[in-house]
């Protein structure tokens, strides 16, 4: 190897330019193989790169530079190299210099841009297409990164240079060289691709930055470059027609974006958000709406032929989405997008763009809405069979919430059109909707291998809830604007409106509890969820309403519809597949059936709804030979008894059929003493009940309208697989819904709808000084995290604090832990220039992060303040390359002997590897039991306050709590606390998160309230303690955590928390035990009755796990978590300490849990 690389290097130095492309070309090989060509550039860099050479070579060096790793000499070298060819006579030459520009680090590239702006700007004047269509290419890459609009910032020359050059990008769209015009259109697509998609403020080219000024540079190109496009949209549009076909793709988003802009008005605000005083003097490019639609015509007329003429489906599908884009303007028409939506589903029916499954489903569906009422009827069931043959869950998710939206959209407008006086559409309703045969038969089948079905069932449910809460505003007009001014004249505002589709959804997913799933009963929730729901709005339990009760013909139908539901939903519980679901069903029946309007004639009848009722109660209550996966008997057998009370109290023949059946259960060996002693309760509760009938009051409770079965009540108690698959489901579907119905508008909709509010602008954060007082270089730096690409920056601030100006400072960065740089090398090395006295310099390195773990950056500088003057430095050179000994001798003499300056390691906090996660308290509960790694420790915090405030504070009902952990209020994650449990004597703090890697953290911290202890003593300063408990879905979490206990606490608290190891707190909480056990023997020996035992401090040293598991509602967690936060006994009695402080505690809990209840009735009320 070493001699074909010494072979290769000899060819570079001749002057052959054959021997040389071949070398270069045998180079680019060995790279391809994957072998360290670091020595081959170098040469490539001194013999080709900065030498004369051929413009063949040039671009052979370019390629093999863009393949290895430089050093920051080497980049100096190359960037003298394009210096020179910039202005070599050669115009393939400077084509070639000009192309890896690109390539160019950013701390490099602002320099160089400076220096060449004259020779950059020339290049478009060049009579060689060749070199046109490099610096128009190169350039649109450039010049769209917010690198370069990060150093525009700080440049103003800078910025007039770039934004002529976007405007020359522009104007070489009408290029007389094809391909020169295909690369401008291309480039200015890429500009607003950019600007429309951009996660603002994120990612610069290769770094992070963190000021919107980028916003306002980037929308001054963007409002030259629409302006542009409007005003020569009949030249670009006769320059696109010319090019061949297979370029014609290119030129359709700028065009598309640049006139949809101007028709929606959105250039208006790009325009302020650039706050340019040369635009606000400018008047608008359009002078009205008339003119606005013309353009847009033009455009749909300009593309519409190649729908139908073009054979190539790629070129299609772009016309078809970029006029489906155009369609929604004021003014649209709807055959626009129909001839979009027929041409984008031929696609699929021709299979011709296979590989495009998921856009095509996406495309349509997302813009079903554009489409008349009869289209929108006709492709529904075309759409089902499409949805289900997608195979990403995500997408087929999307599709299916878009298509039940729609499906609700299109039976309330039909219906609100006919109240209108229209003539009825065909079809329109839920029911025929979703007649197709194949949906008919996997609804109607018992067992099914396909997971269409539920998911089915669960969205359209998902969906009426969905339309039940009030409809999202929409202030600016676009793709969301038709749908809810659709859903809003459907539903006329009216607050039942949305009942009438959702009875029709009841009626059409009937078939559902009849299912056997696995197990799986997410779905079944759902349905019977939204039943429970409409039961109790129609309050189906006081029978069908009359027109002189005030009635209205609507409401009649719609209750005599939910009453045939019912009793159909009774004859068919003797076939429901799943004992689980049998009882959930049995719970939303007799909540709600009209015991009172059951024929009496008919008691002794099978038939009879009560005696079906009763007979499967019986069933569920006697059934103990189902396995655990198809039955949940606790829960089973407690609903169905909560079922005979209420049946029971509700009817006098219900309350005799049931004591009948409680009796036998009751003396039944398979009920438990807590069934027996329901049953005993129930039982005297129905006797009361028959025996007071002229009370009808007693014991009736009225419906709720709760369907207490779902998961948001109960917790999972088998983690079995259908569980799990339950979950899922749940996760995949109300993301779905939440990203169609509520979407969160991205941060460049809110900057246009709102202008730069404060709260966007990201604060920088606090910078970290890695230097000593001593030192003579000032070095701090501040770092910037992106989660969605794992990467982070580190911003480094320089400071030569020496009298004498140092002409080369180097910047090492090395790393520990999970980071490496991207593009693979070792260390990082950024090369500072001419450093003045007392002058800051500014550098960046950005790294990745391949996984959760503790990791820094260590910083070097190596400063030469001999630089330029001659060493005496003579070393022993026999053994290597005489090329490299010339070279050193030659070097060392010019730079001088550096000095080295190691700083402080810059350490990346584990709290910036982990995610918010926003999670509700019971979901929180469901899972914490469930993940298997975890750690706790203890540690103490110190709270400033004198007695004097605590008691007022006190006495007002606001107890000081967590103010001497003032910092963690200020984390991210504290947004999304789960939720925080505070009673006078503690606190509990349940945090989620995940970590960019998707692995799940819970912590819960516990602690004891400030007022806790008696702080009457005058003491300013007083010691807590509180415990961290951490649980993951990965034992490496919580080993990394586990491994520097105070690094954690100190990156969640900012050092205000001490780790204390736990033989420590067992001592303390030893010692508090007998402090507070010698002042009970003082106060019982003294006045037992007058005098108030101060309180002592809380012993946390027990295991908070056990309690979780048994959550139910979060309130029985409340109590028992607060059980472990020991508080000394407030009265006397001959208890143990333990038992004292026990009910102590309780009481508290309790008194907490009614001033809450209370609060929410007056809230209610």
């Amino acid at each position: 190897m070493d001699i074909l690389f010494a072979q290769i290097q000899a060819d570079l130095r001749s002057n052959d330019a054959l021997r040389q492309s071949s070398a270069l070309l045998q180079a680019l090989q060995q790279s391809a193989a994957g072998r360290d060509i670091s020595v081959i550039a170098k040469s490539a860099v001194e013999e080709i790169v900065a030498s004369p050479a051929s413009a063949v070579s040039k671009k052979l060096a370019f390629d093999l530079i863009r393949s290895t790793r430089l050093t920051a000499d080497l980049w100096e070298i190359v960037c003298t190299g394009i210096r020179d060819d910039l202005n070599f006579p050669d115009p393939d030459v400077t084509a070639a210099a000009i192309s890896i520009l690109s390539a160019i680090p950013s701390y490099r590239l602002g320099k160089l841009i400076n220096d060449c702006n004259k020779e950059i700007s020339a290049c478009f004047d060049s009579v060689s297409d060749n070199l046109r269509f490099s610096i128009t290419e190169t350039l649109g890459c450039i010049l769209a990164r917010d690198d370069l609009v990060t150093l525009c910032e700080n440049n103003i020359n800078l910025l007039d240079r770039v934004s002529n050059w976007w405007n020359r990008i522009a104007q070489n769209m009408l290029d007389k060289s094809d391909s020169v015009s295909k690369v401008a259109f291309e480039s200015v697509g890429k500009l607003f691709q950019e600007f429309e998609t951009k996660r603002m403020s994120r990612l610069a080219g290769d770094k992070l930055v963190d000021t919107e000024n980028s916003v306002a540079i980037r929308s001054n190109w963007i409002s030259s470059m629409v302006d542009f496009v409007w005003k020569k949209r009949n030249a670009l549009m006769s320059r696109a027609l010319i090019l061949p076909v297979e370029s014609f793709r290119a030129t359709i988003f700028p065009l598309v974006y640049a006139v949809k802009a101007v028709a929606s008005g959105s250039i208006e605000v790009i325009k302020k958000l650039s706050r340019s005083s040369k635009n606000r003097n400018n008047t608008t490019p359009d002078s009205g709406n008339a003119e606005s639609f013309v353009g847009v015509s033009d455009v749909v007329s300009h593309l519409a032929p190649f729908l139908v003429s073009s054979l190539d489906p790629a070129l299609i599908f772009e016309v078809g989405i970029n006029m489906l884009y155009l369609a929604d303007v004021s003014g649209g028409k709807p055959e626009w997008a129909s001839g979009s939506i027929i041409a984008i589903l031929t696609l699929w029916d021709r299979q011709e763009y296979s590989s495009a499954r998921e856009s095509i489903v996406r495309a349509v569906v997302t813009n079903l809405h554009l489409l008349d009422l009869s289209m929108q009827v006709s492709l529904f069931k075309k759409l089902l069979h499409m949805v289900r043959n997608l195979r990403a869950e995500s997408d087929r998710m999307h599709a299916l919430a878009c298509i039940c939206r729609t499906a609700l959209c299109v039976d309330l407008f039909a219906k609100e059109s006919v109240r209108r006086g229209q003539k009825p559409v065909a079809a329109t309703d839920i029911a025929s909707l979703f007649e197709d045969a194949r949906i008919k038969d996997d609804l109607n089948s018992v067992t099914s291998k396909s997971l269409f079905r539920e998911e089915l069932v669960a969205m359209l449910v998902e969906s009426c809830f969905q339309l039940s809460l009030p409809l999202p505003e929409q202030k600016n007009s676009g793709m969301e604007s038709r749908v809810i001014g659709a859903l809003a004249y459907g539903t006329g505002y009216g607050a039942l409106n949305w009942t009438e589709p959702a009875l029709e959804v009841v009626e059409v997913c009937r078939p559902c509890v009849k299912w056997d799933c696995d197990g799986r009963t997410y779905a079944i929730d759902c349905y019977l969820k939204l039943l429970v729901r409409l039961c109790h709005i129609y309050d189906t339990r006081g029978g069908v309403k009359r027109v002189k009760d005030g009635a209205s013909q609507d409401q009649i139908l719609n209750e005599t519809r939910l009453q045939n539901l019912q009793r159909e939903l009774v004859r068919g519980l003797q076939e429901v597949s799943t004992p689980r679901i049998t009882a959930r069903l049995l719970w939303a029946i007799s909540e709600h059936i009209d015991l009172e309007g059951l024929d009496p004639l008919l008691a002794d009848d099978p038939e009879d709804q009560l005696n079906i009722i009763v007979s499967n109660i019986h069933k569920v209550l006697f059934n103990i030979d189902s396995s655990a996966s198809t039955t949940n008997r606790l829960q089973d057998v407690q609903a169905v008894l909560l079922c005979a009370q209420r049946l029971g109290s509700r009817n006098a023949r219900a309350g005799q059929l049931l004591s009948k059946e409680l009796e036998e259960f009751r003396s039944n060996p398979s009920a438990d003493s807590v069934n027996k002693h329901q049953c005993r309760i129930i039982l005297q509760r129905i006797k009361y009940v028959s025996s007071h009938s002229d009370d009808k009051w007693a014991g009736v409770s009225e419906t709720r309208g709760d369907y207490p079965f779902s998961h948001h009540k109960l917790t999972v108690q088998f983690y079995d697989t259908s569980a799990a698959q339950d979950r899922k489901l749940e996760g995949l579907i109300h993301k779905a819904i939440l990203e169609l119905w509520r979407p969160d508008p991205n941060e460049l909709t809110l900057l246009l709808t709102k202008g730069i509010d404060p709260s966007l602008i990201k604060v920088p954060p606090s910078a970290f000084t890695l230097t000593g007082s001593s030192d003579p270089c000032y070095v701090e730096g501040y770092h910037l995290a992106d989660p969605n690409d794992g990467r982070v920056t580190l911003h480094l601030k320089v400071l030569n604090l020496t009298e004498i100006e140092l002409n080369r400072v180097d910047i090492r960065v090395g790393l520990s832990g999970g980071l490496y740089f991207m593009d693979g090398s070792p260390q990082a090395v950024r090369q500072l220039r001419d450093l003045n006295s007392q002058e800051p310099v500014l550098c960046s390195v950005t790294v990745g992060v391949s996984h959760f773990e503790r990791c820094a950056l260590w910083v070097q500088v190596l400063y030469y303040p001999f630089h330029g003057t001659p060493a005496d430095y003579e070393g022993d050179y026999s053994e290597e390359d005489p090329q490299v000994m010339r070279q050193r001798k030659s070097l060392r003499p010019e730079i001088g002997e550096p000095v080295i300056l190691r700083c402080q390691p810059y350490k990346i906090p584990l709290t910036e590897l982990l995610m918010p996660h926003k999670i509700s308290p019971v979901e929180y509960f469901r899972l914490w039991p469930s993940l298997p790694a975890i750690v706790e420790s203890t540690g103490t915090y110190t709270y400033e306050g004198s007695g004097f405030k605590a008691t007022a504070a006190q006495q007002y009902g606001e107890s000081p709590f967590l103010s001497g952990l003032k910092s963690l209020s200020s984390k991210p994650f504290h947004k999304v606390c789960s939720h925080i449990i505070r009673t006078v004597a503690g606190f509990q703090l349940c945090y989620a998160a995940k970590t960019w890697y998707g692995g799940f953290v819970g912590m819960m911290i516990f602690g004891a309230s400030e007022v806790s202890r008696n702080v009457d003593l005058g003491d300013e300063t007083t010691t807590m303690i509180c415990k961290f408990v951490v649980r993951a879905s990965d034992a490496s979490i919580t080993k990394e955590i586990g491994s520097d206990l105070q690094g954690w606490m100190d990156d969640l608290t900012d050092g205000s928390v001490h780790y204390m190891p736990e033989d420590e707190v067992k001592e303390a909480a030893a010692e508090r035990l007998r402090i507070s056990m010698e002042r009970i023997a003082l106060l019982k020996a003294a006045q037992p009755r007058k005098t108030k035992s101060p309180k002592p401090d809380v012993d946390e040293d027990e295991e908070e796990e056990e309690e979780k598991e048994e959550d139910e509602e979060g309130k029985e967690t409340e109590g028992k978590v607060k059980e472990k936060k020991i508080k000394g006994p407030s009265t006397l009695f001959k208890l143990t300490a333990e038992e004292v402080e026990s009910r102590a505690l309780q009481a508290a809990v309790l008194q907490e849990w009614h001033e809450l209840c209370k609060d929410r009735k007056t809230k209610v009320n």
